[in-house]
Formats: C-alpha cells, sequence, structure tokens
C-alpha cells in the first residue's frame, strides 16, 4: 500500500515538475561596457522592439540589464554572470561585452550590437566558419565618407587630429581605418591616446596643441562617453570637430556623418525576436548598416569657424540651428 502511495504522489507531482519548466519564463541578459550614448540609445532601441513585438519584461519575458560603467574586469564577470543565472540569450552592446559573451558560452545564443568589427573581435573560428550561436548588427563606420565630407568642407586642410583608446579593439579597427583613408584623400592623421574617459578633456587639449586643422574623432566607447569635453575644448579654440556618429552634433560637433544607433539596436531587437522563435543563430547573416545620416549643429559651426554650403544644408538629416536663427531647417 505504501509503495503504491508513493508512486501515485509521484505520478502527481511529475506532470507539474514538466509544467513548471514549459512555462518558465524566457529571460534575456543585457549588458552595455558604459553609459556612452549610443549604447543607451542603441538598448533603449532594442527592448522597443521587443515590445512592438509584444514581448513585455515581467509578463512574457524577463530582461536582465547590467552596466559595467567602463570597467573591463566587469564586463568579464557580467558576462560570466549571465552563464551561471542560466540565461536563454545574451545580447551584447559593444565589442568588450561581445567578447566577453562569447569567452563565457559557445551554447547560449548571443546577440550583438554596436560591435564595429564581429569577426576580428573574434566571431569567426576560422577563414570560413564563424561562431554557431552569435548574430546581431554591425557598427563599421563610414570612415571614408566621413573624411570626404571634410574635405568637401574644408577643401585645404592637411592635419586631422583624433583621439583613441589602445585598449578598445573597435578603436584600433577604426584608426586603422581612418588612416588607410587620409591617405587617399591627401591628410594627415594626428593622434592622441586614452585610457579612460577622466582623460578625454586633458588628451583633447593635448591634440589641439600639435597644430592640427581640425578634429575628426573616430567613435569608441570611452570617447563616446565623454565626447562633451571634446566639444567643449574644440568650440573654446575654435576649431573644427567633425563627429564619427550623427549622435555627437548634439554633444558640440558641428557635423557628423554614420549610422543611426537608434535604428541600429531596434534591427538587433528583430534578430533577437527571430532567435527567441526558434531559428539558428547561425543561420542569420551578420547584418550591416547602410543608409548615412548626415546631422549638422549650425552653433558648433559658427564657434569653430565653419559656414556649411547651401548644398550641404540642403542634403543634412537633422539640424540644430544656431541660437539666432529660426528652429525651421533651412
Amino acid at each position: 500500500m505504501k509503495k503504491i502511495f508513493v508512486c501515485l504522489l509521484v505520478v502527481l507531482f511529475f506532470p507539474l515538475c514538466c509544467q513548471k519548466e514549459s512555462t518558465s519564463i524566457y529571460t534575456i541578459g543585457i549588458f552595455q561596457v558604459n553609459d556612452a550614448p549610443t549604447m543607451n540609445v542603441s538598448r533603449d532601441s532594442f527592448v522597443q522592439a521587443l515590445k512592438d513585438h509584444g514581448l513585455r519584461d515581467g509578463e512574457n519575458v524577463r530582461l536582465i540589464m547590467k552596466n559595467a560603467l567602463g570597467d573591463i574586469p566587469e564586463v568579464q564577470r557580467l558576462a560570466q554572470e549571465f552563464v551561471t543565472e542560466r540565461v536563454d540569450m545574451i545580447v551584447a552592446f559593444s565589442t568588450p561585452c561581445f567578447q566577453a559573451a562569447m569567452h563565457a558560452t559557445r551554447d547560449i545564443p548571443i546577440i550583438f550590437s554596436s560591435v564595429a568589427n564581429p569577426y576580428l573581435a573574434g566571431a569567426r573560428t576560422s577563414d570560413e566558419n564563424r561562431v554557431p550561436n552569435v548574430a546581431g548588427v554591425s557598427s563599421r563606420g563610414p570612415i571614408k565618407e566621413s573624411l570626404a565630407f571634410i574635405r568637401e568642407v574644408m577643401p585645404d586642410v592637411v592635419r586631422i587630429g583624433t583621439l583613441w583608446t589602445p585598449s578598445e579593439l573597435n578603436s584600433g579597427y577604426y584608426l586603422e581605418l581612418a588612416r588607410e583613408s587620409a591617405n587617399d584623400l591627401g591628410f594627415e592623421i594626428i593622434t592622441v591616446p586614452v585610457t579612460n574617459s577622466s582623460e578625454v578633456l586633458l588628451s583633447t587639449q593635448v591634440l589641439i596643441n600639435k597644430n592640427i586643422d581640425a578634429i575628426y574623432q573616430i567613435s569608441d566607447n570611452t570617447i563616446n562617453a565623454a565626447f562633451e569635453a571634446v566639444g567643449e575644448v574644440a568650440s573654446e579654440n575654435g576649431l573644427p570637430l567633425f563627429g564619427g556618429q550623427p549622435y555627437s552634433t548634439r554633444l558640440g560637433a558641428c557635423a557628423a556623418l554614420g549610422w543611426d544607433f537608434s535604428d541600429m539596436g531596434y534591427k538587433a531587437g528583430q534578430i533577437a525576436i527571430r532567435v527567441k522563435n526558434g531559428e539558428n543563430p547561425a543561420n542569420i547573416p551578420f547584418l550591416y548598416m547602410s543608409e548615412v545620416k548626415l546631422n549638422l549643429n549650425l552653433e558648433a559651426a559658427q564657434k569653430q569657424g565653419i559656414l556649411f554650403s547651401e548644398d550641404i544644408l540642403k542634403r543634412a538629416d537633422e539640424i540644430i540651428p544656431a541660437r539666432e536663427e529660426s528652429l525651421e531647417r533651412p
């Protein structure tokens, strides 16, 4: 009789266990390297993509959001923490987060965004094969187009200054692309390295003292987080500052070409939904942005000694007016 009772309990309890397992909420671990505006915009758009497809945090999906605040060892710890917590998906905003996630797991699906070169970051195991559990959106910027735009605005400029972060793989990659494009366009690239965001202000002042004609700031996580300091120094010294991504005009650049990071994050969200619905990440090609945005800041341009032609004004996607001008776009 006792054996029959025990068996009956097992029979009754087993379906309940299975039901609990089958209805467990899908969990996504989301992390970013720092508080750079591009990271925040991309992350928020990712979440919006989930909402637009009926996935809401706390209802039918669980989102665990983490921020390493510029601490690389913390990036690695957070990636491992997601694996320990057995999340269903990891979403990595930035190259350091993407690298840490791939190092932590080859089983959990990884969706990346704001990664300049996913293959250089380690998403390729050989010349032919990519890591099978990853998919996402590359942020490889239109470097040559940006430098060609500077040549259009300033035909006689020669020495272009930029800050870069040696510890960031993406920063070195962008600097290499900038130097290659500069050779074709007749520029000389002058650089000053930075270690962390607290150095950006002083390093910008050092850069200006190197007899440069303008600053073209390549996009990297460390400098993006403190870009406003670059804008302030450039305007105080009347030196033209061109940004590597459109949002930088809101932080002091007179002009910037690049991708819409809001669109980038949204596209990453759409990929995440496909993976959640059962699609294999290995079957999803890496996505590369293609629509270049041109943003202008006329107030910054005025302070930095730049006057844009009517043709450039007409081509702009967003214009921040000078204070004395009408808020209407030309």
